[in-house]
């Protein structure tokens, strides 16, 4: 409980000046509404004329696009010379709808509507995915939906991946709510502060996480902080027995799930894979 607190109190003093120029808005709609989003490219990087890759950051529950990781990361990654969009899934941070209505299909709806517009942007040469908790299984399942298709990532980070959501709702416990998983209420309150709807509740218990993400045979990197009290490890343990040998686990010692107390190795462990990705 007091992880998540420091998490949310954390999130809430999140926000941070990025440099780095910002690419001409786009609308981008999703099941919930209009899609809010930022772009970061290289310094000195002229979108009319240069070409680089980019990533797409997908961010955990109850969080935002401009919360710890998300801008750091795209920091991290724009000055190693690789384009960053970051979004808000809907109904969070600015992006239109209600989170009491979010499901991962939703989301994997946004996910897929943001990848269609990125592909669509002239200077982007090579796409990779990238998501922090909840945002790491959209990740995984985006990336192994995208795999039957002709244009797949060119790589996957998934930090501290949430696919314990599966478990929490078949055992009708989420975070401190409570409820019957054979029949939930039409929403529950997680800490007092958001609605969780039904629909959610009922439909990711049925979701084949792992099996969706094995289709994606690309390169993937796991990072999980050994401290984290509230995704456990064997969600990236799995994960990593899912992909097989093109996927890498590193531990980091010391990190909880917010991400803050060795950033700057997380940010300079994605930084280094994208980069061997890109073969920047």
């Amino acid at each position: 409980m007091k992880q998540f607190i420091k998490y949310l109190l954390l999130t809430l003093l999140g926000l941070v000046f990025l440099s780095g120029c910002q690419a001409q808005k786009a609308s981008i709609r999703g099941p919930q509404g209009e899609i809010a989003y930022k772009v970061t490219l290289p310094d000195g990087f002229d979108p009319t004329t240069d070409q680089c890759p980019m990533v797409i950051l997908m961010h955990g529950i109850f969080s935002s696009k401009d919360f710890i990781p998300m801008p750091q990361l795209a920091k991290g990654l724009a000055e190693a010379g690789i384009a960053f969009i970051r979004f808000d899934f809907g109904g969070h941070g600015k992006s239109e709808g209600r989170k009491q209505y979010m499901t991962i299909e939703k989301e994997l709806a946004e996910a897929r509507a943001v990848w269609d517009y990125v592909l669509s942007l002239p200077y982007v040469k090579g796409v990779g995915l990238l998501g922090h908790s909840q945002g790491g299984v959209i990740a995984s399942m985006a990336a192994g939906r995208l795999a039957s298709e002709s244009t797949v990532p060119s790589g996957v980070v998934l930090i501290a991946p949430g696919s314990v959501i599966k478990e929490a709702c078949q055992g009708g416990k989420f975070f401190n709510a409570t409820f019957d998983p054979k029949d939930p209420p039409e929403y529950i309150r997680c800490w007092g502060l958001y609605k969780l709807g039904r629909e959610y509740l009922v439909t990711t218990q049925q979701l084949d996480i792992y099996g969706t993400a094995a289709a994606y045979q690309g390169p993937v990197l796991l990072l999980h902080g050994d401290r984290d009290g509230i995704v456990p490890m064997w969600c990236s343990e799995r994960y990593l027995e899912t992909y097989g040998p093109h996927a890498t686990l590193k531990v980091v010692e010391g990190e909880s799930h917010t991400i803050t107390r060795r950033r700057k190795q997380v940010v300079a462990s994605t930084v280094e894979f994208f980069k061997t990705v890109f073969g920047k």
